[in-house]
């Protein structure tokens, strides 16, 4: 049986937007395993990408999914691949149209971006990640910049931060969940016996966001906030310089350099996505 939304904490997208197919509401809350934070999303300067994820947000597309990629010290990634609870299985969120790449803004520490396919400056869809510290230089200029749609409020770094902490595994195999873009995927109460013992995590081990609520819809909610601008040139060509590739959107791209073992020790490969 899936999380129930906790409906208790916002409304939904339909009673705050109705019919309209304008992108209003500014502040969403993520509901985690690991604790609820709120994220203010720039609807009047990044406008067209957060249409595009408030749409996923709207049909419920991010409801038990999972944060599927951590970098320490650079990211931490979801809005990719879901978790049937019931049954036990992982899937593919169903990703619309690539939205207009906005790189306006700049890759800052607990600011949220969209994550896209390397080579595709317009390729991005569902995927989104959380800058863990200044990433302006890898990720603002190459692959056309990546698009900065919002700030995470209040406490909510310390919990992304915990995130970030967890140990990481490389559940590619197939005799895990045989999908090459969960070779550094977190997990919780996960041992390296556990691994050893191709264990496949559950909704007991895995960071499990149950949804993601609106939950202001006030069009200037942003108005107070002053985030950077990006610190992308374009008189300059891109210099590919991006910390060890790109991704989203659905698809795998660049692979970084291998990394030690994290945290419990569990075994992992090679990361590449952004």
């Amino acid at each position: 049986m899936a999380y129930l939304p906790k409906a208790a904490a916002g409304l939904t997208l339909a009673a705050l937007i109705g019919a309209s197919a304008a992108s209003q509401a500014t502040i969403v809350q993520f509901q985690t395993v690991m604790g609820d934070f709120e994220v203010n999303l720039y609807d009047e300067t990044t406008p067209e990408t957060v249409a595009n994820f408030l749409a996923y947000v709207e049909a419920g597309a991010y409801s038990d999914t999972f944060m599927h990629r951590s970098v320490p010290g650079f990211i931490v990634q979801g809005g990719g691949f879901n978790y049937d609870i019931e049954n036990a299985e992982y899937g593919d969120i169903a990703s619309n149209d690539p939205v207009m790449n906005e790189p306006l803004l700049s890759n800052q520490r607990g600011t949220i971006a969209m994550a896209k396919p390397s080579e595709k400056p317009n390729g991005a869809t569902n995927q989104w990640f959380f800058n863990l510290k200044d990433n302006s230089v890898s990720l603002d200029g190459p692959e056309g910049g990546y698009t900065v749609f919002g700030e995470v409020a209040g406490n909510g770094m310390a919990i992304i931060d915990a995130m970030a902490e967890l140990p990481r595994g490389n559940f590619t195999p197939e005799e895990f969940i045989n999908n090459i873009a969960l070779d550094e995927m977190p997990v919780r109460d996960y041992e390296q016996e556990d691994y050893d013992d191709n264990l496949l995590p559950t909704e007991d081990h895995i960071v499990l966001v149950q949804n993601i609520v609106v939950l202001d819809a006030a069009v200037d909610t942003a108005a107070d906030l002053d985030p950077m601008p990006t610190t992308r040139d374009d008189s300059e060509p891109d210099n590919g310089g991006n910390n060890g590739g790109s991704g989203g959107g659905g698809g795998s791209v660049s692979w970084l350099m291998l990394l030690g073992l994290l945290g419990a020790g569990i075994a992992r490969r090679v990361s590449r996505q952004r």
